[in-house]
């Protein structure tokens, strides 16, 4: 469990660091500069208690696997938001899109997270090998 975490962690990172990028680059900010915050590593690394669901749903269609992936991380990010907010950490804050809810989760980034749920199944599916 502790490398699943470690590696959903990375790999959550990574992967906002990329998303940001490209929300620069629709920006015409040619720097390119993605951006990330510490507290997104264990919110990422918490997608490593997805791996029993992925098993349980490993053999319905991709689209229906990405909704459930979809909603879980909603409540995670739901959850982890609501408390980061409350003490005035949280690193995101979506109140200026039309598709909040209380400032923590955008709905219309739903296909996003079905992707990111897709690829944290394939993480998660892979053996780790022992350092």
């Amino acid at each position: 469990m502790k490398k699943n975490f470690l590696l959903c962690g990375l790999a959550g990172w990574c992967l906002e660091i990329l998303f940001t990028s490209f929300c620069s680059f629709r920006k015409r900010e040619l720097k390119l500069m993605g951006e990330t915050s510490l507290w997104m590593f264990p919110i990422y690394g918490m997608a490593a208690f997805l791996k029993p669901l992925c098993r349980r749903i490993k053999n319905f269609p991709a689209l229906l696997r990405g909704i459930f992936y979809s909603c879980f991380i909603f409540l995670g990010e739901y959850v982890s938001g609501s408390i980061l907010k409350k003490y005035q950490m949280c690193p995101w804050d979506y109140s200026g899109s039309r598709a909040n809810i209380n400032g923590v989760i955008r709905l219309d980034y739903a296909p996003f997270w079905m992707a990111a749920g897709l690829i944290f199944e394939k993480l998660l599916a892979r053996p780790l090998r022992r350092m």
